[in-house]
């Protein structure tokens, strides 16, 4: 039994911990999930890897108290989500939108990538050069080096085994 207890204190531990005050939850508990689900979609624009829900910082909490109070005053979803895009940006919707602005940012992960992929694919179709051979004056003058190499070699080994 004392291992189920624990189990289950180790899963309501592992739940996401939400920044929701007490004080900014709803009495209608339709229209508090959908501002659940609207703060979820929503940056907070001071911890940027956060949404709203999620976040306790001051300005998450605003963000969180306009979202209940618009909805509250009865707009819709997308009229809630307009209204805080159109006071702070683009910037605090979680999932960007894609239109012609943003175009360019969507396609540019693929691009790039499909770029590099063909650079890949022509770099190993590339074969090395075959090696060609040498001309009867290349031949000769690595011959006259290695003659003069070996005279040389050879004059420093004798002359080493003649001194005592």
């Amino acid at each position: 039994m004392r291992l189920l207890h624990a189990f289950a204190l180790l899963l309501v531990l592992c739940l996401p911990a939400f920044a929701v005050n007490p004080d900014e939850v709803l009495a209608d508990p339709a229209l508090e999930a959908r501002a659940r689900e609207l703060s979820a979609e929503l940056r907070c624009l001071v911890c940027q890897n956060q949404s709203i829900d999620d976040s306790d910082a001051d300005l998450a909490r605003d963000l969180r108290v306009i979202v209940r109070e618009r909805l509250v005053a009865g707009d819709s979803d997308a009229e809630v989500k307009d209204h805080i895009v159109s006071r702070y940006g683009e910037f605090v919707l979680l999932r960007p939108v894609i239109a012609p602005h943003t175009l360019f940012l969507w396609a540019a992960g693929p691009i790039i990538l499909a770029a590099g992929l063909i650079g890949l694919w022509l770099a190993a179709r590339r074969q090395p050069p075959e090696p060609r051979s040498l001309t009867r004056e290349e031949e000769a003058a690595i011959e006259a080096l290695q003659s003069g190499y070996d005279q040389v070699e050879g004059s420093k080994s004798s002359g080493r085994n003649e001194t005592p």
